[in-house]
């Protein structure tokens, strides 16, 4: 069984000619996305209820709980069988992945796959595992779920691990060579995130590469009057250093034709 977050929650069965599963009730899902978040961990009651109600949950909330628990049991048990992942663990219950899958799982693996690779001097390779990780993505984490502490904490770390991703499978890109097809591409990430100077940093190299000098200046320039206007700060060190670097033509911002694809 593949458990999917990394989008609206969906449960993909193991036999590919059947249909996902999809949980309509609220209630459901968190108690589900919270229990797979937390896989292989006990999650009290407690914590369960404040996810579902925060600081108002109704009076019967143990019997609510327990029948949730109840009816995910159910709907997760495997064809033949009657056990199921979610097991009773004082004070709560877990969740076992044993074999099942968790593509926010896959994806954590995926990038760390990367990071290594790059670090080993593999452009090429970590770039493949890149685009593998954010190919796991169908929409923000968890859709339009939000609930207590555990899961809009969850969201904050993803979202941002994916940038993390995105920013790293770029600069594997322009290690690459890949510049003049990744200026589009930089152009809506600056325009999503005005303010990351991590993509307005590729941008402006991309664009330096593409021997379009006079672009990557002004690229420089807007987010200097971006951060200016927004923060009341100047750009970053790194920003810094990229812009003094195209105004003197320095060649440490050539590409290195050994990593070249």
């Amino acid at each position: 069984m593949r458990y999917e977050i990394l989008g609206s929650l969906r449960i993909q069965p193991e036999q590919r000619d059947q249909r996902a599963a999809t949980i309509n009730a609220r209630n459901m899902q968190v108690v589900l996305a919270t229990l797979l978040i937390r896989a292989d961990e006990v999650v009290s009651v407690q914590q369960l209820s404040y996810e579902i109600w925060g600081e108002r949950p109704p009076k019967r909330y143990l019997a609510a709980i327990h029948v949730y628990i109840s009816q995910l049991r159910k709907l997760l048990a495997r064809d033949g069988a009657t056990d199921t992942p979610i097991v009773t663990r004082s004070p709560g219950y877990l969740l076992h992945l044993d074999r099942d899958r968790l593509d926010a799982k896959e994806f954590q693996r995926l990038t760390d796959e990367g990071r290594q690779a790059f670090r080993l001097g593999r452009p090429e390779q970590a770039a493949a595992a890149f685009e593998a990780a954010l190919g796991l993505w169908r929409g923000p984490a968890l859709g339009d779920l939000r609930a207590g502490p555990i899961l809009d904490g969850f969201i904050a770390w993803v979202e941002q691990a994916r940038l993390g991703c995105v920013g790293m499978h770029v600069e594997a890109g322009l290690t690459l060579g890949r510049h003049q097809e990744l200026v589009g591409r930089l152009y809506s990430l600056t325009s999503e995130h005005p303010l990351h100077e991590g993509f307005r940093r590729q941008l402006m190299i991309a664009l330096y590469r593409s021997e379009r000098q006079a672009d990557a200046l002004g690229v420089y320039g807007s987010t200097r009057r971006t951060l200016n206007h927004e923060l009341g700060i100047e750009p970053g060190r790194a920003l810094q250093d990229v812009h003094r670097a195209i105004l003197l033509s320095d060649r440490s911002l050539d590409l290195d034709l050994s990593t070249a694809a």
